[in-house]
């Protein structure tokens, strides 16, 4: 045996297993290949936490950066309004600073884990279609931190609606737990981000056949709908200009992403049983 497939040989479980024609894999090998790519996610998560982990001090000023904004607009409304942070616990402002690290840390390895999990669907994609992949991770991962910062910019003002419902002159605190406030920052960024991959997930779709621009075009008005009730229970307040600002851009993509489907059946004509007329040459009358 020679050293190069000896070698080959020792790294292999370092390596996903390969599928094989048209994408088929067993289901052992389906296991090994989602456990390679968590294993990578997450090593490459550790990593950039542990970089952020060095500036947590930065990072914790850009966490309460909205919380800051909010106390300055109700301070302006009501000088007496009383409003304090808390961190209690002798090693919570340790576990506040590596949770902080670590949302960070998500956020920055985004190419990395949008990638594997494009590459965990890609064996099930044909040979022609696997070069779009690198395609949707490109906007993937613009798309992801679009909406991130928007979630990110939203949270000012759901919280500063929230606290104006304090009663005033009663002498009544307002004490924000640093952790709790991480954990809400933390959901209303990643929905945003996470929402915002709703086109790429939709021409991924259409592009292995699963759905037709004709189905998301009759589908349209409930999915609008379903934005609009998302955005109503994804932001802390329930004013209307937070709402939107997640239902609006959904919307628009959505639209998006049909005309992409549409445009996509054209150049690559479907049956009804989901066969590619051009790549069979199937002649249709």
């Amino acid at each position: 045996m020679s050293v190069q497939a000896e070698d080959h040989r020792r790294f292999a479980r370092f390596r996903p297993p390969q599928a094989g024609e048209g994408g088929t894999m067993s289901l052992v090998d389906h296991f090994r290949e989602l456990r390679y790519r968590l294993v990578v996610s997450i090593l490459a998560i550790v990593v950039t936490s542990s970089v952020a982990f060095v500036f947590y001090r930065p990072l914790v000023q850009l966490v309460m950066w909205p919380y800051q904004l909010a106390s300055e607009a109700i301070k302006a409304k009501n000088p007496t309004a009383q409003l304090q942070v808390v961190n209690t616990g002798v090693v919570a402002p340790f576990l506040l600073n590596l949770r902080i690290a670590m949302v960070a840390g998500l956020i920055a390895a985004c190419p990395i884990w949008l990638y594997e999990i494009w590459a965990f669907i890609v064996p099930g994609l044909l040979d022609k279609e696997k070069k779009w992949a690198i395609r949707f991770v490109g906007a993937s991962v613009p798309l992801f931190l679009l909406g991130a910062g928007l979630g990110y910019w939203v949270l000012p003002k759901g919280i500063s609606m929230m606290l104006n419902f304090t009663p005033h002159g009663m002498g009544i605190t307002n004490l924000l737990d640093m952790n709790a406030f991480l954990a809400l920052e933390l959901r209303i960024i990643l929905l945003f981000g996470v929402c915002f991959l709703l086109p790429v997930f939709l021409v991924l779709l259409n592009l292995v056949h699963v759905v037709s621009s004709s189905q998301l075009a009759a589908a349209r008005k409930w999915a609008i709908f379903g934005f609009f009730v998302i955005g109503a229970f994804a932001n802390p307040s329930g004013d209307p200009i937070s709402m939107c600002a997640l239902a609006v851009p959904m919307a628009l993509m959505y639209v998006i992403a049909e005309f992409i489907c549409r445009a996509n059946e054209k150049r690559h004509p479907v049956d009804e049983f989901g066969i590619d007329r051009d790549e069979f040459n199937i002649k249709v009358d």
